[in-house]
């Protein structure tokens, strides 16, 4: 594996293990976003989403703090008045949805807190890992800043309405243990193995078929909006599994008693 870095953002291919890996890598700024690394997710996103070698996306950051969300550092410049900070929004907006767009099953690692932007970042994903270290918070309300309904809408969605209403009003940390009741964490993984288990999860997916894989994600787009447009790119998505030599190969490996070897054709 070598990594090809970008500041703050690191990237690498993992093609045996069909693996797209993105790791912010802050340290310094407790993995704190900069309108750079916003543009390098999003060019990320682009990339993996043309990328066929990749089954599966992992995102993560450098151990010990998830993201302590947008970089403070960008404010003055970038977030300075209402022009800027709509300007900011839809960068953060954009990025999320170009995550959010990825075909492939993207699983989040969050070792450790995960702040405001961090969190629409997150909730941007398919799945989300946590461990006990991992808390949600969204300080909107001790800074005096308005967020922006797109990344509310987005919270809703993943945590539910009271869950964000909480979230945004009381600007408290969310323990993941509350965050895995709720849904929004699929799993939560020890901290001494946390990339292990992380990476386990996304070998069990990349071994499952991938057209079957990229026309459920479609389907549940799909039916998380109200586009038909979508629901029949859903479909046609769920007939192209069905037709696909994949899907005769899973066929013969039943009646054979093996295991399956899937090509995403």
């Amino acid at each position: 594996m070598s990594p090809h870095v970008t500041p703050h953002v690191a990237i690498a291919r993992e093609p045996e293990q069909h693996l797209a890996v993105l790791r912010l890598s802050n340290p310094k700024r407790r993995n704190a976003i900069s309108a750079t690394m916003w543009a390098e997710i999003a060019a990320f996103a682009d990339q993996v989403e043309a990328d066929p070698a990749v089954r599966v996306v992992l995102l993560t950051s450098a151990p010990g703090f998830f993201s302590a969300g947008a970089d403070i550092s960008d404010f003055a410049s970038a977030r300075s008045g209402a022009g800027n900070a709509a300007s900011y929004d839809d960068l953060v907006e954009e990025t999320c949805r170009k995550v959010e767009a990825i075909p492939q099953p993207v699983l989040c690692l969050l070792e450790g807190p995960c702040y405001g932007a961090g969190a629409s970042l997150a909730a941007s994903c398919d799945l989300r890992l946590a461990t006990a270290e991992t808390v949600f918070c969204v300080p909107a309300a001790r800074l005096g800043l308005g967020y922006d309904m797109r990344g509310i809408e987005r919270f809703r969605r993943v945590f539910g309405p009271a869950a964000t209403a909480a979230l945004l009003f009381t600007a408290n940390p969310v323990p993941a243990a509350a965050a895995l009741g709720s849904g929004a964490v699929h799993q939560l993984v020890p901290a001494e193995t946390a990339e292990v288990d992380a990476r386990a999860l996304c070998a069990r997916i990349a071994s499952n078929a991938p057209l079957t894989i990229r026309a459920a994600k479609e389907a549940l787009r799909a039916l998380a909006g109200d586009d038909a447009t979508s629901r029949e790119a859903a479909v046609a998505a769920g007939a192209r599994a069905d037709a696909s030599a994949d899907y005769r190969e899973g066929r013969a490996a039943f009646a054979e008693k093996r295991a399956p070897v899937f090509r995403g054709s």
